[in-house]
């Protein structure tokens, strides 16, 4: 497989069927600047950077690695991304604590048998919500906690759009890994109300136009609810 072009600016670089079997997707921005969400569990570090010179970009110029949430199929090859490159580390306070001590069962490191040490995250995100630029564009993230407790969406408006990274918002609310249901709920209101255009998710790919991305968060609810994790 070779990376995919999903709009003029953003690309998919990672995933099962790009760089390892067990990273989730990572999608590749370019805005003059070029920055990555996610970056899978490091297993398939090397042909990540292969699929982002195969498309013509220079990896040692990806200035910024956000992280959508701690779990390491998404964050584990971020310190090679920080030593190699010298990328800055983004991710929401709550979660940076989880990965800067290492926690193998709040990562899920023991499930993808990734031996994860402690990550030194460059920029703490704090609150609620607030605003990334990268190059020329603005991104905004929300705080949707549920899957962990300092996961967050990215969204940014472009050329009358409005796509949306919402990462593993589709994944089961696990005791193991401490989900909480309520907040995940609350979570999934915030990501209706955005009512984005496309939708990117850390596993399944893209979700457009805007009826799609609204019947994939309806799928999502439906799903919880029909596991038992949440109560409508």
């Amino acid at each position: 497989m070779r990376p995919q072009q999903i709009t003029d600016n953003i690309y998919r670089v990672g995933g099962l069927d790009l760089s390892d079997e067990r990273d989730g997707l990572a999608y590749l921005l370019d805005f003059g600047e070029l920055a990555l969400i996610d970056c899978g569990t490091g297993l398939g570090f090397k042909r990540m950077v292969q699929n982002i010179d195969r498309l013509g970009f220079d990896p040692g110029e990806i200035k910024t690695v956000i992280l959508s949430h701690c779990h390491v199929d998404h964050i584990g090859a971020a310190h090679l991304f920080q030593s190699q490159f010298g990328s800055r580390l983004v991710m929401h306070a709550l979660d940076a604590a989880i990965v800067g001590r290492a926690d193998t069962r709040l990562t899920a490191a023991f499930c993808f048998n990734v031996d994860l040490q402690p990550l030194r995250v460059d920029t703490k995100l704090s609150g609620d919500k607030g605003r990334l630029f990268i190059g020329g564009q603005d991104l905004n993230w929300i705080h949707t906690p549920g899957h962990t407790p300092g996961s967050i969406s990215v969204y940014l408006d472009n050329n009358g759009n409005r796509t949306l990274f919402a990462q593993d918002i589709a994944a089961p609310l696990l005791k193991e890994f401490d989900c909480d249901p309520d907040a995940w709920m609350e979570s999934v209101q915030a990501l209706f109300a955005l009512e984005a255009d496309m939708l990117c998710d850390g596993h399944s790919g893209a979700y457009t136009p805007k009826d799609t991305v609204m019947k994939y968060l309806e799928y999502c609810v439906a799903s919880q609810y029909k596991q038992g994790y949440i109560k409508l």
